[in-house]
């Protein structure tokens, strides 16, 4: 017999967007495996004392509706507000407190409490140069605009739906990249070369692939019960866009089982390429 599945509300709050509080409680509750389902709460800009009172109220009502404690990840700064989430009916895991104590020792100097020194406009011809690279990536998706790749700093190859675009869109938003995509069609596949417009740019491109059945699985929901979707149709894509990569010399990955972040992370590291300042 099954254990009962539990269910838990998480929440993420925080003074500002929450991104830091969501990105850390992934993290660490991906470290867990068990028979715990994770309802998620995003309370961002909680920026005065009633919005605070307003989120505490919102986890005790969840930890009377749940049966069990929510779990809390917060990055509140302002002391006041995080007092009142701490004192909540929850597991509070205050990021900042836990950071901040050891550097205030360490730098022998109290923080000054901001709440806009989190994911603010910090250098404006930094965040224009990273808005730049964006607007790049989406006018150069799908392979449109083939003119500009010598303006692209990488160029991701593969067969359509292996990840290309959320790939390349993470690489110019969390890297500032000026990054391209072109999809490698089955008329590339069968003649075995890459197509002209990339050859030029061979040191800039990198390949993803994809097992053939989580492929068919993705395309299924794009076109139900087309050859597109096929098992047949994406075992032979994926055998031979393989097959191009390595006899192209061209370096690839496979995304079957990793996030958008871990794909462009790997990307960058396997380059050698050296962040931006974002």
């Amino acid at each position: 017999m099954e254990a009962p599945v539990l269910m838990r509300t998480m929440f993420y709050v925080s003074d500002r967007t929450a991104i830091t509080a969501e990105t850390i409680g992934h993290s660490l509750l991906a470290q867990f495996e068990g028979t715990t389902e994770y309802r998620e709460v995003t309370i961002p800009y909680v920026d005065s004392l009633e919005k605070a009172a307003a989120a505490a109220e919102r986890i005790n009502n969840a930890a009377h509706a749940d049966g069990e404690r929510p779990l809390v990840f917060s990055t509140l700064a302002e002391p006041e507000s995080r007092a009142l989430i701490i004192r909540s009916d929850a597991l509070v895991l205050d990021l900042f407190h836990v950071f901040l104590e050891p550097l205030q020792r360490t730098l022998n100097t109290s923080p000054v409490v901001k709440r806009t020194r989190s994911h603010r406009i910090s250098n404006l011809s930094t965040y224009e140069s990273r808005i730049a690279a964006i607007d790049f990536s989406l006018q150069h998706d799908d392979g449109a605009r083939i003119r500009d790749y010598d303006k692209a700093e990488i160029i991701m190859i593969g067969v359509s739906r292996s990840g290309k675009t959320p790939t390349c869109l993470y690489l110019a938003m969390q890297f500032g990249f000026r990054a391209a995509n072109y999809p490698i069609t089955e008329e590339d596949i069968h003649s075995g070369k890459l197509p002209e417009p990339l050859r030029p740019f061979r040191a800039r491109l990198h390949g993803l692939t994809i097992d053939a059945r989580r492929l068919a699985s993705i395309r299924e929901e794009r076109r139900p019960g087309s050859r597109y979707a096929s098992i047949e149709q994406c075992r032979i894509e994926v055998r031979q866009v393989e097959s191009l990569f390595r006899a192209q010399e061209i370096p690839f990955i496979n995304t079957t089982n990793m996030s958008v972040e871990e794909i462009a992370t790997r990307v960058v590291q396997t380059r050698g390429m050296e962040r931006h300042a974002v």
